[in-house]
């Protein structure tokens, strides 16, 4: 686990404040923003994301439904809609997409715990508040 994976986590899971997520974000080169927005991406893909979680996504990323990243979410299948979010090149709207997959993940990983993960899982994300 590399301290970005667990950054990103606790951003996902409310134990880091988006601030300090933008902060380290902002902090980045343009190319490892890049490879963050696109580790975002497939981690949501893994978790889950369905299209329902756009809108949920839009209100915990703070974001205007016409913000670019918002109006892709809520448009055509989700897998490939955040692959075009990942992708945004302009600065601001790199962030708006940061905070929209932090949010997209944090819906559907918690989705996850509930739903498999309950129990106990060997996720080393899912305990994170309990090292902390």
């Amino acid at each position: 686990m590399s301290e970005r994976d667990v950054i990103l986590n606790e951003l996902a899971q409310g134990l880091r404040p988006m601030s300090q997520g933008i902060a380290w974000f902002d902090a980045l080169s343009q190319e490892e923003q890049s490879r963050v927005l696109l580790f975002l991406c497939h981690h949501c893909v893994q978790a889950r994301a369905v299209a329902e979680d756009g809108p949920e996504s839009i209100r915990r990323a703070g974001l205007r439904l016409t913000h670019t990243p918002a109006v892709l979410i809520t448009r055509g299948r989700v897998d490939e809609q955040l692959g075009k979010i990942a992708s945004l090149k302009p600065l601001d709207e790199r962030r708006k997409a940061f905070r929209l997959l932090v949010a997209v993940l944090a819906i559907a990983d918690g989705r996850r715990r509930e739903r498999y993960c309950s129990n106990g899982c060997a996720h080393w994300w899912h305990r994170l508040s309990s090292t902390g």
